[in-house]
C-alpha cells in the first residue's frame, strides 16, 4: 500500500506538506494542494480518518439532515453540498428527518457523534433544541433563522411577495396562498411577505392550509379553493397537483384562474400552461452552508440570504382577459 512518504515524493513536497495537504488542506497552496491531490490519486493512495482525527481532531465527516428525499427541491441542494465537502476532501453523512422533530434531533446526536459540524436543511425542531445542538458543535441552518446561529436563507419570501406584486400589477386583488407544511419557518416566511405585499395593492392574500407539499395535497386544494382569481402555492408539486385538479374540474389556468409557484421544478416549465414561478438557487445553498460548517470558530455568526428570481411564464394573466 502506497504511504503518505510515496506521496510526498511523487509530488515532489515534503512529507509535512503532504500530510497538511491530507489533514488541513486550507492550510495549503492551491498549486500544492492540487499536486498532492493528482499524486495520491496516481498512487492510489488513501487516508486514514482515524489517524487525521487524532492529528487534528477532525474526522473529516459533515452530517447533513434534509427533511425529506420525496421532494426533488433538495436533490440540487445535496448535490451542492456534496460537492462542496468533495472540494475540501471532506464527506458527507447524510439523515433525512421526514419532516418528524424527534427523529431530527436524534439523526443530529448521531451524526454530531462522527462529524466535525453539521448542515440541518429546513429543520423542524424548535429553537431552544437547535440552539442547545449549536452549542456541542459547530451547526449551519438552511431556511431556518434562529436568533445568531450561522444561516443560509433561500429567500423565498421576497420571491413570494414579487410573485404577488407580479399578479396585482396584472390586477388580481384576490389571490389565494396554498400554505405548506404545518410548523415551516419558510412558509411563515413567505405567507407574511405576501400578506404585505397584497395590501400595498389593496388586496388581499386568502390562506389555505398548512397542506402537505405534495401532488395529492394539490389535486385535492382544487376541490376546495378560496375566492381568488389567482393562486401562489408554496412549492411545485402544489402547484402541479393543483393545475391538474383544475382541469379536472373543468377549469382552464390562466383563463378561469391564474397559478404561481414559489418554487421552480423542471416540470413546470413544460407543462400546459407553463406555470409562473421562482427561480431558487438551491444547489448554491447546500455549497454555501458546507462551507460556512466548514468555517465555523473563524468568522462570527451570520445570515446569508440568497435571493431568488422570478419566471413569468404563461400561466397568470389579467383577471378575465386572456391574452
Amino acid at each position: 500500500m502506497p504511504t503518505l512518504a510515496d506521496v510526498a515524493r511523487e509530488a515532489g513536497v515534503s512529507k509535512a506538506t503532504a500530510s497538511r495537504a491530507m489533514m488541513r488542506p486550507d492550510m495549503v497552496a492551491a498549486p500544492t494542494l492540487e499536486r498532492v491531490r493528482e499524486a495520491a490519486q496516481r498512487l492510489g493512495f488513501q487516508p486514514n480518518r482515524a489517524a487525521r482525527a487524532l492529528t487534528t481532531g477532525r474526522t473529516g465527516l459533515l452530517g447533513l439532515i434534509v427533511p425529506t428525499l420525496a421532494n426533488p427541491f433538495f436533490s440540487p441542494l445535496v448535490l451542492g453540498a456534496q460537492q462542496a465537502a468533495e472540494d475540501t476532501d471532506s464527506h458527507l453523512l447524510l439523515g433525512v428527518s421526514e419532516y418528524d422533530p424527534e427523529r431530527e434531533a436524534v439523526l443530529a446526536e448521531r451524526l454530531g457523534e462522527q462529524a466535525d459540524g453539521l448542515v440541518l436543511v429546513a429543520p423542524v425542531g424548535d429553537d431552544r433544541t437547535l440552539r442547545a445542538l449549536a452549542r456541542r458543535r459547530p451547526v449551519v441552518l438552511v431556511d431556518r433563522r434562529v436568533g445568531r446561529l450561522p444561516a443560509v436563507v433561500l429567500d423565498t419570501a421576497s420571491g413570494t411577495a414579487e410573485l404577488v406584486h407580479h399578479l396585482a400589477r396584472l390586477g388580481h386583488r384576490d389571490i389565494a396562498y396554498l400554505s405548506g407544511p404545518p410548523g415551516s419557518w419558510a412558509d411563515r416566511e413567505r405567507r407574511s411577505a405576501g400578506e404585505e405585499a397584497a395590501a400595498a395593492h389593496d388586496g388581499r392574500l386568502h390562506v389555505r392550509g398548512p397542506l402537505p407539499p405534495t401532488y395529492d395535497a394539490g389535486v385535492a386544494a382544487a376541490r376546495d379553493l378560496p375566492p381568488a382569481t389567482a393562486v401562489v402555492a408554496y412549492n411545485s408539486y402544489l402547484a402541479l397537483g393543483l393545475l391538474h385538479g383544475l382541469g379536472a374540474a373543468g377549469l382552464r389556468v390562466p383563463e378561469d384562474l391564474s397559478l404561481a409557484a414559489a418554487d421552480d421544478l423542471t416540470a413546470l416549465g413544460a407543462t400546459d400552461p407553463p406555470v409562473t414561478a421562482l427561480d431558487v438557487p438551491v444547489a448554491e445553498a447546500g455549497a454555501l452552508a458546507v462551507s460556512r460548517v466548514l468555517q465555523a470558530g473563524t468568522r462570527p455568526a451570520a445570515t446569508t440570504r440568497l435571493a431568488t428570481r422570478l419566471q413569468p411564464r404563461g400561466s397568470t394573466t389579467r383577471p378575465g382577459h386572456p391574452d
